[in-house]
């Protein structure tokens, strides 16, 4: 029988719980399934429904088997969402650049991932910003990888022009070139992680064609060129569907970063969606509410 999934989900909620009734406290969690998973896993809920929701009935005899061992259904069925590391990607554009050295030491101690590198043209957007000279700066003070995020037309033809390493994620937007897959291409030949870039009026079907190719997707929160920006609302589920579409078709190692007004307010709610990458500016790890470490330990705690 073909149905729709809710309508699917609405009659499994009635009639396949095991002991044959349902508690309403079960709705607000059960409306994130990787939460319901969670819950189910740490023994707090109903598994039989839950599973089925998401799964098909043939494998429910899988996963009840599995419960036996909570950690191996734990790890097998969460979801990516839960088991991926999250990190943190200071924007170094936000940064004192008076004081960088002594920033980039403070994001040393405190075991920052990555650095948040932000590249403009002018042209893909209205701005100037950080160029390939400021990356070997970078290279020659720190060996913290760099996130870099290419806002260039083109991009394909001026990876030549950075100096990168191996553990350097690389953003292109797909907006940017008519040959995604050629920017792509390029830089995972330097070496790189390479990620596709969404602005926020951009769908995400536009990875449709290059998921076997990227190790990630960046989604766009604000329209970029800009920090101290507003988050466009409709961005988070945004994410949420970013992470479904993923997950759905076998990539859920794909990781998903988010980039715009990730404040300590929006990354609880982005880290709820799916994403497991922050880049963080002037309304995170450079607010002005506390110290970059007294930031980054906040910022941290909030997506562990």
């Amino acid at each position: 029988v073909t149905m729709s999934q809710n309508t699917y989900w609405q009659i499994l909620r009635k009639e396949l719980c095991i002991n044959g009734t349902w508690n309403s406290s079960y709705n607000d969690v059960v409306n994130d399934w990787h939460e319901s998973i969670k819950a189910m896993a740490d023994g707090k809920l109903n598994v039989k429904p839950l599973i089925t929701h998401k799964f098909p009935l043939s494998e429910c005899n899988t996963a009840f088997k599995m419960m036996k061992n909570k950690t191996e259904f734990y790890n097998k069925y969460a979801g990516s969402r839960l088991n991926m590391k999250k990190k943190i990607s200071p924007s170094v554009m936000c940064a004192d650049f008076f004081d960088l050295k002594n920033c980039i030491r403070q994001f040393e101690e405190s075991k920052i991932d990555m650095l948040h590198v932000d590249i403009m043209d002018g042209s893909f957007v209205p701005n100037y910003t950080l160029g390939t000279d400021f990356v070997k700066i970078l290279k020659a003070n720190t060996a913290i990888p760099l996130d870099i995020h290419l806002m260039v037309e083109n991009p394909e033809s001026k990876l030549d022009w950075f100096q990168l390493s191996p553990d350097d994620y690389v953003a292109v937007h797909c907006e940017s070139t008519p040959h995604i897959h050629k920017a792509v291409a390029a830089v995972k030949n330097k070496g790189c992680r390479a990620l596709a870039a969404l602005n926020p009026g951009t769908p995400i079907c536009a990875l449709e064609n290059i998921t076997d190719d990227i190790d990630g997707g960046l989604v766009m929160t604000v329209d970029p060129g800009f920090a101290g920006q507003k988050l466009i609302p409709s961005a988070l589920e945004k994410i949420k569907k970013l992470r479904e579409y993923l997950d759905e078709r076998g990539c859920d190692n794909i990781e998903i970063e988010v980039d715009g007004n990730v404040s300590f307010h929006n990354a609880a709610l982005m880290n709820e969606m799916g994403a497991n990458i922050f880049v963080s500016g002037t309304s995170g790890v450079f607010s002005k509410d506390g110290t970059i470490k007294e930031n980054i330990a906040k910022l941290r705690g909030i997506i562990s």
